[in-house]
């Protein structure tokens, strides 16, 4: 009896460490982590992109809703798009629009080097006149990457007030809610937002390539261990559109704050220039992590 009894003493004691340790380790943010999260932000602006170009493609011109689709979204020759009311069909205010874009199931190579597959369902309501429109998408089958996404999106489109420096631009409110795989199998859901407002390139709209985006905003991270961490962004993400020519991702600078517990660490995008690393911090020990593809 003496002997089941220490028996058993063992054997909680090791799934007391055990536990121990898997709550440690559930409350340490690591690099790891943070360049998925970095992917998953390199993605959502891919995504954003090309679903924002796509919008603004129809709105420029409501017949053939691609006049402008090269130079607003920089979309390769893989890519298909397919529009209800079909495209020569001219749209009349209040009717629902719906895109399909396709980007192939074997990949088709972006010009910032990023690949994607699958496609991308929106919808909105053609509002020519309207201050605000309400763009609504959702992925099937969609891999940036290799990495999966599932869940729905939905974009608010505003136009800001002109001021007496800065003309009236659009500013982006992202609503997000996803379920991402990554190729190891891992499972993260993200929900929140993003705001983004371009800065810069405005008044050029037939070059993408000069526009600059400010992107603000937080969201929660559930990782497969149920692990739930806040992302916040403290200072403003920078996107330069110009990076797409040295094929590098767009997020120049910037840092984004994660918080897990009682654990605080940050991720720094750099000072503006075109390349593909980060600088994650925590605990005062600063690690290189790489963003791209």
């Amino acid at each position: 009896m003496k002997k089941k009894i220490l028996f058993l003493g063992l054997v909680l004691s090791l799934f007391t460490i055990s536990c121990n340790k898997d709550n440690e380790e559930s409350s340490t943010i690591t690099a790891d982590e943070a360049s998925m999260n970095a992917k998953i932000d390199i993605a959502n602006d891919d995504v954003s992109d090309v679903v924002e170009g796509e919008f603004v493609a129809t709105m420029d011109n409501n017949v053939s809703g691609k006049s402008t689709e090269v130079s607003a979204t920089n979309l390769p020759p893989c890519v298909s798009v397919i529009r209800v009311p079909a495209i020569g069909t001219a749209i009349t205010p209040g009717t629902l629009v719906t895109k399909t874009i396709n980007f192939g199931t074997t990949g088709c190579p972006m010009p910032n080097g990023n690949i994607l597959k699958g496609q991308i369902i929106m919808s909105f309501t053609f509002s020519p006149g309207a201050a605000s429109h309400t763009i609504n998408y959702q992925f099937l089958n969609f891999y940036h990457n290799a990495i999966k996404f599932d869940g729905n999106k939905s974009f608010t489109r505003t136009m800001s007030v002109a001021t007496a420096t800065s003309p009236s631009h659009p500013i982006v409110v992202m609503n997000m809610d996803m379920d991402v795989t990554f190729p190891n199998g891992a499972v993260l859901e993200r929900v929140g937002t993003r705001t983004r407002e371009i800065i810069a390139g405005f008044n050029t709209p037939n070059v993408f390539i000069d526009n600059v985006y400010q992107i603000t905003g937080n969201w929660t991270t559930t990782f497969p261990n149920t692990t739930v961490q806040t992302s916040t962004i403290t200072t403003p993400l920078n996107v330069k559109m110009s990076c797409i020519s040295v094929n590098k991702p767009l997020l120049v600078s910037g840092v984004i704050t994660f918080v897990r517990n009682n654990n605080t660490a940050t991720l720094d995008y750099g000072n503006g220039d075109c390349d593909n690393l980060a600088v994650f911090t925590i605990n005062g020990n600063s690690y290189n992590i790489v963003i791209g593809n």
